[in-house]
C-alpha cells in the first residue's frame, strides 16, 4: 500500500447542508482509510475550538484549522498562529477612523471583545453563537494576540476603503466581513513537513471557491459534485455529491478503498 495523505474540508463535504452532520458513508471512509495506513487529516477555516467539536466525537485527530494557522497532530496543538499583529492593528484603526464597528477574538473561544457598541449597531449579532464582551477602557496598540476581526461593512461598501484588502478576508453575511487566515495550502504544506510526508501524495477534497487556496498542482485534488463550478474547473477529479457518496466513491475508483471490504456499504 503506497499512503496517502488526505486533507477534507467539513461544510459541504464532509458534512450535509441540511443536517449539519457528517454524511455516514464519508465517516466510514475516513476510518476506511486510517486502517489501511493513509494519514487522514480535516482541513477548515473554523476555528480550532469549534474544530474539536466536530472531530472529537468522530475520533479523527490530525486537524488544518484555522485557516491553515492551526496544526494538531494526533491530537495534541502544535502550531496555532494569530494574525500579524501589526497588520492587525492596522486594521482596527482604519476601521476607527472610518466609524467602522468591529469585534475582536483574543483566544480560542467563542469570546469575542468590543470597545463601544458600533459593530452590533451597524451589523446586528454575528449569526453563530457568540460571547460579547464590552471592555471600553480596550486600547488597539495595547492588544495581546489577534486571532479575528469581525469588521461591520456592508457588501456594497467593500469597494469604498482600500484598506480593506490589505488581509485576506471572508464574508460570512452581507452585514459584515471576518479577518482571518486563510491559508489552508501554507498548512497542509506544513503538516506534510511535521510528518514527513511527500507533497505529491497529498489528496485535498472540497466543495467551496474557499477551498480553491487548497487546491494544488503539486497534488490531487478532489471536488465534490455538490461543489462550485469554479472549483470543479481547477479540480483533478470531480466526484459525486457528498450526500451521494461522493467520498466513498472517489476513494473506491483511485483505489484507495478496496470495494471487496466494504462490508456497511457494498457496491
Amino acid at each position: 500500500m503506497h499512503r496517502k495523505y488526505f486533507f477534507f474540508d467539513i461544510d459541504g463535504t464532509l458534512t450535509d447542508d441540511a443536517t449539519h452532520k457528517i454524511v455516514p458513508s464519508a465517516r466510514y471512509t475516513l476510518k476506511k482509510l486510517e486502517e489501511s495506513g493513509h494519514f487522514v487529516s480535516i482541513a477548515t477555516g473554523r476555528a480550532h475550538y469549534k474544530t474539536v467539536a466536530f472531530t472529537d466525537p468522530l475520533g479523527f485527530e490530525n486537524i488544518v484549522c484555522c485557516g491553515g494557522a492551526c496544526l494538531v497532530l494526533q491530537g495534541k496543538v502544535i502550531e496555532n498562529d494569530p494574525l500579524d499583529r501589526s497588520r492587525a492593528r492596522s486594521i482596527l484603526h482604519e476601521a476607527d477612523e472610518c466609524g467602522l464597528g468591529w469585534l475582536v477574538s483574543l483566544e480560542d473561544s467563542d469570546t469575542v471583545k468590543m470597545k463601544d457598541y458600533r459593530f452590533l449597531e451597524q451589523a446586528g449579532l454575528r449569526k453563530e453563537l457568540t460571547s460579547y464582551v464590552y471592555d471600553p477602557d480596550l486600547r488597539i496598540d495595547a492588544l495581546p494576540e489577534i486571532f479575528k476581526i469581525y469588521l461591520a461593512l456592508p457588501k456594497a461598501r467593500e469597494e469604498t476603503y482600500a484598506w480593506v484588502k490589505s488581509h485576506p478576508y471572508l464574508r460570512m453575511t452581507k452585514d459584515y466581513v471576518v479577518y482571518q487566515h486563510d491559508e489552508k495550502k501554507e498548512g497542509i504544506l506544513r503538516m506534510m513537513k511535521a510528518v514527513n510526508g511527500d507533497v505529491k501524495d497529498v489528496v485535498v477534497f472540497g466543495d467551496g471557491k474557499n477551498d480553491l487556496v487548497m487546491f494544488d498542482p503539486q497534488w490531487t485534488s478532489i471536488a465534490m459534485g455538490n461543489g462550485s463550478e469554479q472549483l470543479k474547473k481547477q479540480a483533478d477529479y470531480v466526484t459525486a455529491a457528498n450526500v451521494d457518496d461522493g467520498i466513498l466513491k472517489a476513494c473506491r475508483h483511485f483505489g484507495w478503498i478496496d470495494p471487496a471490504v466494504d462490508d456497511e456499504f457494498p457496491l
